[in-house]
């Protein structure tokens, strides 16, 4: 069933820009049943395990190679879930029905390129939906910021993140053309076969395509442009970008590679392990000396970024389950955060943590879903958090990377560090006088903050059901 959804968001941008001007206003409300859909398939797969047929059609007809597994439907949970976090944060951040029509379309348009990377298995059909996603992402970065008068940091955020991702995807089709050279073949069962005997040129090319993948997951030394799309896209893009955006056209793509090509072979291996550490540090003393939320949350992005990239350098069966929850974990938690983000700046006016403080009391369920989310994230119980934690220091316990486990454990004591600082800025201490009549946010916000955190609460208490359902045992 989820294999239609290849199709499905497409159809559905066609559709809409058929209808006259006056039914745009409906187009948020289409996409989110769209989304809705999708989520329903990934559940449906996963419950029933179906398959129609439909994946062989496809193949047929756009000639290239397709299939659905537990990863995939992962991924398609997540871009639903988002997705539709996202659209209700924009129907109460977006004013002009322009603004929210142009939003569902390139919404869609990246759901197109997510569920094409949740479905291909060929480097270059995986290199062509990155970027359907990413050319979907870079528009994003940029629209409605004229009445915030933010377009200039809009505009140097998406030109950060285009170029960078040209640089990628040079690396990206550098890597194919090597992979014709060594095999005569670009499917991920050849890559995993060339690269099984130890063939020079191929380990080349799936080092080019990693550093691609690296620099489109915002990975350290290559963060740099993460920070500064998050802070200056509108709300609705920084909520659908952080919760699976960024991680669909770098992560995702890296945990697929990974699982598929690397089989935890060396020094694949070693280079997940050394760029997940380095990164997870990096990226928590970032987030550390942050004065603005957005970019507080984004580094802390980066650095969560870098426990699922860490667990994929362990034990390669218990790594894959322990990446891929943490990645559904991570993608729930930071759209919650990024929504209630969204909440705090439409009622202060500032995303400036030194100019709050006190406001927890004004604002009771923002401040508890923030702490929910905060606390996730930070790997404490019973929350969903701590269990996907807990699987990534096994995984790399079992491998014997002790030393790499170890940092995964004090690192999260920075992330609690920075969140608690968070929590400590914002909501709680002394109240500034003029948040005095600063009231809780509107409802059509905290829908969608309070959903991701009854999810976080949920996958925490019921964990053994929730993994069976999620990865069907890392399938």
């Amino acid at each position: 069933m989820s294999d239609l959804l290849l199709l499905v968001p497409f159809v559905a941008v066609v559709l809409l820009n058929l209808l006259p001007k006056r039914a745009r206003a409906a187009a948020l409300w289409v996409a989110f049943g769209v989304l809705a859909l999708e989520v329903a398939a990934a559940f449906v797969d996963r419950f029933a395990c179906v398959n129609y047929g439909w994946l062989a059609s496809l193949d047929r007809v756009l000639g290239i190679h397709l299939a659905t597994d537990g990863l995939s439907e992962l991924l398609m949970l997540c871009a639903g879930i988002v997705g539709m976090a996202a659209l209700l944060v924009a129907r109460k951040t977006l004013d002009e029905t322009n603004e929210q029509f142009y939003f569902a379309n390139l919404v869609l348009v990246a759901l197109v390129g997510i569920n094409g990377i949740a479905m291909v298995r060929d480097l270059f059909s995986l290199y062509v939906f990155v970027e359907v996603t990413a050319v979907a992402t870079f528009i994003l970065i940029t629209a409605s910021r004229k009445a915030e008068g933010l377009e200039d940091h809009a505009f140097e955020g998406a030109w950060k993140y285009i170029l960078l991702s040209i640089i990628a995807s040079v690396l990206m089709l550098t890597s194919i053309g090597f992979f014709l050279l060594s095999t005569g073949d670009i499917t991920l069962d050849a890559a995993k076969g060339a690269l099984a005997s130890q063939q020079p040129l191929a380990w080349v090319a799936m080092a080019l395509f990693l550093c691609g993948l690296f620099i489109k997951g915002a990975l350290v030394p290559f963060h740099g442009w993460l920070a500064d799309a998050y802070t200056a896209a509108p709300a609705p893009v920084s909520v659908f970008m952080a919760g699976v955006v960024t991680k669909a056209s770098g992560i995702f793509a890296l945990l697929r590679i990974a699982s598929s090509t690397l089989d935890g072979a060396a020094p694949g291996r070693e280079i997940l392990l050394v760029v997940g550490a380095v990164t997870i540090v990096v990226g928590a003393f970032l987030a550390l000396t942050q004065k603005n939320m957005k970019r507080m949350l984004a580094y802390s992005s980066v650095s969560q970024m870098g426990y699922i990239v860490l667990a994929l350098g362990g034990d390669l069966r218990l790594g894959i389950v322990a990446a891929g929850l943490h990645f559904f974990n991570h993608a729930i938690s930071k759209s919650q955060l990024f929504t209630n983000a969204a909440a705090i700046e439409r009622e202060l006016g500032t995303l400036d943590m030194d100019e709050m403080g006190g406001i927890g009391s004004r604002m009771p369920v923002t401040a508890g879903t923030t702490a929910v989310a905060s606390l996730s994230i930070a790997g404490l119980p019973p929350l969903a958090g701590f269990w996907s934690k807990l699987l990534i220091v096994l995984a790399l316990w079992n491998a014997k990377e002790y030393g790499f486990a170890a940092v995964a454990i004090l690192a999260s004591l920075v992330t609690l560090a920075y969140f608690l600082s968070l929590q400590r800025r914002v909501f709680f201490g002394k109240r500034e006088e003029r948040w005095a009549k600063v009231r809780e946010t509107a409802p059509g916000l905290l829908v969608p903050a309070v959903f991701l955190a009854l999810i976080t609460i949920a996958l925490g208490i019921g964990f053994p059901f929730a993994l069976k359902i999620l990865l069907g045992g890392g399938a």
